[in-house]
């Protein structure tokens, strides 16, 4: 059932730019999909990486500015600090707050951020975790949170993200992000060494790229716009992510969109939407199973019809249809 139309502020850290179009692509996809089934949105976001700590104070006069100019329903902050604290206290109108991950981890790692974590989650209405694994956590950090958080996950557009004839030759390895320790690049990209066999791009810049390089058969794309990754999917046989901890796994999902089977890790979210039949779940620190995962991956079915129907059951239209009756509920009309 569609509910009634709401105005909704949207304020978010991270949203995509003319200058870096791959950033916050997520917070878009839903946005889009709740403007199609009729609200009104408003946005105040930050669009560049760049700006250190005095970007907030130009995103909290974004939101304010923006608020007294549209006299939104709702405020829908993504991430809990600082852009829940922003749009929870810049304003009084109902607040719903979504957590992605390292929002979560910068709880008790940063001095303060308890505090206003815990405030951000008693000012909202409702309080959204991107995966189960994300809601324990928060939960577990923030006592508050218990009771008031929903799991609902960025979803995947299935109209963008299609299944297509795989290339022929030998496996061909993809890897989609940042070139951090987080994502375990060094050791995926030791894994496919032992695997000896293929070839393993990386789609994604920063600080471990000098530890990629001259490796044989490993390609180093850099930052591709997101525009691309259709396209670079479908050249794929295998989406690899076997990151040290992930708080859900977006290009996992899209990958299995794409019908292709994927390689992920134990540790966050992929337990959560990868069957065994789309793909293989390994400990991101043993690097012998990392490439005994790559192998088995390799070997499931071309496309991967049960990838596809794994990905189908997180649909964004649907997410945002769940968002839809979170926001409802913070202003009491569900």
């Amino acid at each position: 059932m569609k509910l009634r139309a709401v105005r909704i502020l949207l304020v978010s850290q991270m949203y995509p730019g003319d200058s870096e179009p791959d950033y916050g692509v997520f917070v878009r996809g839903l946005e889009q999909a709740l403007a199609a089934r009729g609200h009104t949105i408003e946005r105040a976001v930050l669009t560049s990486r760049g700006g250190g700590k005095a970007k907030y104070a130009r995103l909290a006069g974004r939101t304010i500015a923006a608020a007294r100019r549209f006299r939104p329903d709702v405020v829908y902050a993504h991430f809990l600090v600082p852009t829940g604290l922003i749009g929870g206290f810049a304003l009084r109108t109902p607040l719903v707050v979504t957590a992605h991950g390292q929002d979560v981890a910068n709880v008790g790692a940063i001095p303060g951020v308890r505090a206003a974590t815990a405030a951000v989650v008693r000012r909202a209405g409702a309080v959204v975790a991107v995966s189960d694994y994300l809601r324990r956590e928060l939960e577990a950090k923030i006592p508050a949170a218990r009771g008031k958080t929903h799991v609902v996950d960025s979803g995947v557009d299935l109209e963008r993200f299609r299944p297509s004839a795989p290339p022929d030759g030998p496996p061909s390895f993809l890897c989609l992000g940042s070139l951090t320790e987080r994502k375990n690049v060094v050791r995926l990209a030791r894994a496919f060494e032992l695997l000896g066999e293929g070839t393993l791009t990386f789609a994604g810049d920063g600080p471990l790229r000098p530890e990629l390089e001259g490796r044989k058969d490993v390609r180093l794309l850099g930052a591709v716009p997101y525009e691309r990754v259709p396209e670079l999917l479908a050249e794929s046989h295998v989406v690899c992510q076997p990151s040290l901890v992930e708080p859900f796994g977006q290009a996992l999902l899209e990958g299995m969109a794409c019908g292709r089977s994927v390689v992920g890790t134990t540790v966050g979210g992929p337990p959560e939407f990868v069957p065994p039949e789309a793909g293989i779940l390994v400990d991101p620190l043993d690097e012998a199973a990392i490439a005994a995962a790559l192998r088995a991956a390799a070997e499931l079915p071309r496309p991967n019809a049960a990838a596809r129907a794994a990905a189908e059951q997180h649909d964004v239209n649907e997410q945002a249809r769940r968002v839809e009756s979170i926001l409802l509920g913070a202003l009491g009309e569900t």
